[in-house]
């Protein structure tokens, strides 16, 4: 009885902590909301091409003793002003013939979530990007998606297209899934590569709903639902849901799916719309063999095999957080920290 009274006196003092810090979350969130304007940001840059030269550098020097080590060093620094001088001497000569500097690839990153949330990122990225590409540059953009909502990657999709209508190269890459409004992104690239286990397919919409109506009639509790316009509310959580509603929104669903299939095609038009749009799922192997991708490669590979003939730059827009923002990063980073310490005491000894 004692370590039952002790456990519950923990519990509630828990439970007290994890109440308190919620609205103390909610409190900040309200009022970062009514002070908040228009996100702003900056754009970010990173030659790749000085990271991977840093890393080899640093790779050589754990690899040699220290008198080989310094004799490396000065031959680094001495090659290092070697190329820079003749750098400096090939782009005046490039700029007094109006020669090409050397290519260019620029890196962009999708992380998606179900609401398509990244685009927003996406699309300033692209505004900063686009003006420079020149004739032989290229945009290669790592995407990671499982798909969600169809208008917010509809309207990523069409943000990629701004690169193919301008003309630029476009390559996405895959290293693990880019599935439904995933792939609905990356078919839009001229080149699509993938990692051998990456997913990719599932062309299809899906829409699902719980439906609480027995459970209120059980309980005489009436729900109305006025609408104007007969096909404005089709199913609901809450009315008693009609085979005609029904009907409407499996109809609805197609139409989608029409559309989905119609702008596959459009982007890859040697691909059998019929035979993938099942939405079904093929991993990176199997989508070459029916066209889904161009090749198995991942992105990093992919980088790596640039760098020799071409300058790249990772560019990421980045949002700037008022104090509200990370105030409640903060807040919510404890208590996720407070509730895993509470599931690990009550959950005893573990591996």
């Amino acid at each position: 009885m004692e370590y039952l009274y002790e456990y519950g006196l923990f519990l509630a003092q828990a439970l007290t902590f994890v109440v308190a810090a919620l609205l103390l979350v909610a409190g900040v969130v309200a009022l970062g909301q009514r002070h908040k304007a228009r996100a702003e940001g900056h754009i970010e840059i990173r030659k790749v091409n000085e990271k991977y030269r840093d890393i080899a550098d640093a790779m050589r020097a754990a690899m040699t003793d220290p008198a080989a080590q310094k004799l490396a060093e000065k031959a680094r620094q001495k090659a290092k002003k070697a190329e820079a001088k003749a750098a400096k001497k090939r782009a005046k000569k490039q700029e007094s013939k109006g020669e090409k500097s050397r290519n260019k690839l620029f890196i962009l990153d999708f992380d998606g979530d179900i609401k398509a949330s990244a685009c927003d990122q996406l699309r300033e990225e692209i505004s900063a990007v686009l003006p420079h590409v020149g004739e032989g540059d290229e945009i290669l953009l790592r995407l990671e998606s499982p798909g969600g909502m169809v208008h917010g990657y509809g309207l990523a999709a069409s943000q990629l297209q701004r690169i193919t209508a301008a003309g630029a190269q476009l390559t996405v890459a895959v290293d693990k899934v880019a599935a439904s409004g995933g792939y609905m992104m990356a078919c839009v690239a001229q080149r699509i590569i993938a990692a051998p286990f990456a997913v990719l397919g599932s062309i299809g919409v899906l829409a699902q709903l719980p439906n609480f109506h027995r459970l209120l009639k059980k309980h005489d509790i009436d729900f109305e639902l006025l609408t104007a316009g007969e096909y404005k509310r089709t199913l609901t959580l809450f009315g008693e849901n009609t085979d005609k509603g029904r009907e409407k929104f499996i109809e609805d669903l197609e139409r989608t799916h029409t559309l989905f299939k119609a702008f596959v095609t459009e982007n890859r038009p040697a691909l059998d719309i019929e035979q993938v749009a099942t939405g079904e799922v093929w991993y990176g192997r199997e989508a070459v063999a029916i066209g889904l991708i161009d090749d198995v490669q991942t992105s990093d590979a992919y980088v790596q095999s640039q760098l020799e003939d071409r300058d790249v730059f990772e560019v990421s827009w980045v949002e700037r957080k008022n104090w509200q923002d990370k105030l409640g990063v903060a807040a919510q980073g404890a208590i996720e920290r407070a509730l895993l310490k509470l599931w690990q005491h009550n959950r005893g000894p573990h591996a």
